[in-house]
């Protein structure tokens, strides 16, 4: 296996990229909107990526946030809130709005499960500041630490309840950047002391099983490098002083924010102490050169992969996905 997660470029697989999964034996996949047509057919493709690899519990990954960031679209699926729901739920009952958050993610998790899918890149756990780029805008749980925290929370447990593995992200935290890592590189000035706050939620969450990297230039830390390819970065602050030890990936590495081809990013971050590194976009000479750039994975790491997806506990019943709509729109009715 390499410690490599890679998309495919359409609604089935393509004969070469068969024989590449194959050969290649990627960590997982990750799923997009080319990828996605009705629930027969995502279930048939997530059927084939598993029986292509042999294993039951394999990561197939999706962004399935709610709002603006959704793969699976109406009509075919609902729509979900964005983060910003809960917060502002959170202004006027705090419990209310933990439930909710957790009800929304069980709802989430079931509709995914459905379909084959084992891991939803949620919560976001950026801490929402004014003045910053809207990339995260109100998918944010919101500005402050300990309420972001609380959601977040809420979300990994209803993921988890409904048979699905949440990703925190964007850790060490986006909430700051001024700019849209798709796009361009950020770096962010604020201090050592001020970053505490970008830091606190991850630190309450340091027991997830799997977080998610942001390309993003912290100054007080590493001035050269952004988080994902920074070693002072991924041991210093996310493994020491976050105290996150488990499954830690690359955000998508064919961001603009990244210089030099994508193989060589993805071995830059695995020598900087990522895990998995994440490629999206289904370029073949892209993942062929992944492929031939990166060892087989460390066995530190595919236990970290194999002790997240152990921790899926919830078994998928369709029958409950209307009723935990239900609760959950008469809770948000209440903001």
């Amino acid at each position: 296996m390499i410690p490599a997660i890679f998309g495919m470029s359409g609604l089935t697989l393509t004969d070469d990229e068969r024989a590449f999964f194959r050969d290649s034996d990627p960590a997982g996949y990750i799923l997009f909107g080319r990828n996605i047509a009705n629930r027969e057919q995502l279930r048939r493709l997530t059927d084939e990526l598993r029986a292509l690899d042999g294993r039951d519990n394999l990561p197939i990954l999706i962004d399935q946030e709610g709002g603006r960031v959704a793969r699976m679209k109406s009509p075919e699926w609902p729509d979900f809130p964005s983060g910003a729901a809960f917060d502002a739920l959170y202004e006027r009952a705090p419990a209310s709005a933990i439930e909710a958050a957790r009800l929304n993610a069980m709802a989430l998790a079931s509709m995914l499960a459905e379909v084959g899918i084992t891991v939803d890149c949620l919560p976001l756990l950026d801490v929402r500041q004014p003045g910053a780029s809207d990339v995260i805008g109100d998918r944010a749980l919101g500005s402050e630490p300990m309420r972001v925290a609380a959601l977040g929370r809420a979300i990994l447990s209803g993921l988890q309840d409904g048979g699905v593995v949440g990703i925190v992200k964007h850790i060490p935290g986006h909430g700051r950047a001024l700019l849209d890592t798709h796009e361009a590189l950020p770096t962010v000035t604020a201090s050592d002391r001020d970053l505490q706050t970008d830091l606190a939620p991850f630190a309450a969450l340091r027991d997830a099983a799997m977080a998610m990297t942001c390309h993003v230039v912290f100054d007080a830390w590493d001035p050269d490098r952004p988080a994902t390819l920074s070693p002072v970065v991924i041991d210093s602050i996310i493994r020491q002083r976050v105290g996150f030890h488990g499954l830690l990936m690359t955000d998508d590495l064919d961001m603009k924010a990244l210089s030099g081809d994508v193989p060589s990013r993805a071995a830059d971050a695995i020598a900087a102490g990522c895990d998995i590194a994440l490629n999206c976009w289904a370029k073949m000479d892209d993942m062929v050169g992944i492929a031939n750039a990166l060892d087989p994975i460390s066995m530190i790491s595919r236990a970290r992969l194999e002790g997240a997806m152990d921790r899926i506990a919830g078994v998928h019943d369709p029958r409950q996905f209307a009723l935990l709509v239900d609760q959950r729109d008469a809770l948000l009715a209440m903001a």
